[in-house]
């Protein structure tokens, strides 16, 4: 479902330059407004998809609301094949931000919950991994595939997501809440891989190895408050509040220090650099970085940890953006018109340091931070608040860019990820092996 909205969102560059032209499948060919709002509307949809999925989480149930994430992505696909004007693509778009809002929401909550502690941060981080998979893909296939037939195959891949998933058990935290303690141990034995008591014995099957780990889990579980109502006393006091307070700095660090625009503009980043190398290239060389730097937090994060990775990739993105500061206010043109394969790989080194860390790791810390009790709205509003941070940035960083100069935006960046380095540094516990009961 990641790969599937990672294509979604990379879809877009190259159909733009086909919508905007004469030979627009839509007849007429779009406006910057108009193509401006095409592009934008991912961003309302996602905020709405995470404020939605996050109530919904709860009361349904992570798998119903799983099924329920393929359904806006499906008619995606549909209104972009049969568009007849723009308003098509607005819904569209619009509808792909609520799927990829809401896998952002129910995903990573139900991976952690179905995930022994040794390969939790791995999984988790595997999410982010095939939505870049999937942002090159998209731009790949948009590339060199009709407009109308992309549409036709890249549907079935929500269809594929749902029938895939027909067979995974509900999370047994989530049946505990909901007191269905017999399906829950159902459920603990399918994801651990034990085998159930199988002795009709009752004092037998009280000294099952896998009915004392049940029993334990069930207890940690349930000393948690899940069952619970959720008041506001839960969300105000003092380590919730420093919970919500690093969760804060981590998302702002995170859009801020542009992990997610540096993407968007590395075109008109060349460009100001001197790259004289083909954008579609480039593009596609520091999307290919990308993967490498979130391959490598993948096999690094349950070994090195989730602190250790973080300030790493805080600490060289930093200087990474220095980098190409310095080299815009003190390198001369005709010294980057020699060396014009410096930018790509400053710009690739950024990317993939970036992608270690910064972007890979931000949904997994966000989750074993956040208590038991409120960790479905928790998620809810801190992704809501990330949608809202990767809409200001977007709206930022052209402005910036084209205003102050590349030079004076790659020093703020630069500035937000020593802000990160220093108070992440001071504050942020270790999370990996947290027992997510708690």
């Amino acid at each position: 479902m990641t790969l599937t909205h990672g294509i979604a969102v990379g879809w877009l560059s190259p159909s733009l330059r086909l919508l905007g032209s004469d030979e627009s499948p839509l007849g007429d060919p779009l406006t910057i407004t108009q193509a401006s709002w095409v592009g934008s509307l991912i961003g309302l949809g996602s905020l709405t998809g995470n404020i939605i999925f996050g109530l919904l989480l709860d009361r349904l149930g992570r798998k119903v609301c799983m099924y329920f994430l393929a359904i806006p992505n499906m008619i995606y696909w549909i209104l972009i094949y049969s568009a007849q004007d723009v308003t098509y693509l607005y819904a569209g778009r619009f509808l792909a931000g609520m799927s990829g809002g809401g896998c952002y929401v129910v995903l990573p909550i139900f991976i952690a919950e179905i995930a022994d502690n040794s390969v939790r941060g791995a999984l988790s981080s595997m999410a982010m991994m095939y939505v870049s998979i999937g942002m090159m893909v998209g731009f790949t296939l948009a590339s060199y595939l009709s407009y109308k037939l992309m549409p036709c195959i890249i549907v079935a891949l929500p269809v594929v997501f749902i029938l895939a998933i027909i067979g995974l058990s509900e999370t047994p935290q989530y049946l505990l809440r909901r007191g269905r303690d017999d399906q829950a141990e159902k459920s603990f034995y399918f994801y651990k891989n034990l085998t159930p008591p199988t002795s009709s014995d009752k004092e037998a099957s009280k000294h099952d190895a896998a009915k004392i780990e049940f029993d334990t889990f069930r207890l940690q579980v349930l000393s948690g408050g899940v069952t619970e109502s959720i008041s506001w006393r839960d969300f105000i006091n003092v380590p919730t509040l420093k919970i919500f307070g690093l969760i804060f700095v981590l998302i702002i660090c995170n859009q801020l220090s542009g992990s997610f625009a540096i993407f968007n503009y590395t075109s008109h980043i060349f460009a100001e650099l001197g790259n004289n190398l083909d954008p579609n290239t480039s593009t596609i060389v520091v999307g290919a970085a990308q993967l490498v730097g979130i391959f490598s937090a993948v096999v690094l994060v349950d070994r090195l940890g989730r602190r250790v990775l973080l300030l790493t990739s805080m600490g060289g993105m930093g200087l990474g953006e220095l980098s190409i500061a310095l080299l815009k206010c003190f390198a001369s043109e005709e010294f980057l018109n020699q060396n014009g394969w410096l930018p790509l790989l400053i710009m690739c080194l950024v990317v993939s340091i970036a992608s270690l860390g910064v972007i890979a790791l931000i949904f997994i810390i966000i989750i074993e931070l956040l208590p038991a009790k409120i960790r479905s709205i928790g998620t809810s509003l801190s992704m809501a608040t990330f949608s809202g941070f990767i809409f200001v940035a977007l709206k930022i960083y052209p402005t910036m860019i084209y205003d102050q100069g590349l030079a004076a935006t790659m020093f703020m960046s630069a500035g937000m990820c020593l802000f990160g380095f220093i108070v992440l540094g001071l504050f942020l516990p270790e999370t990996k092996g947290k027992l997510m009961t708690h």
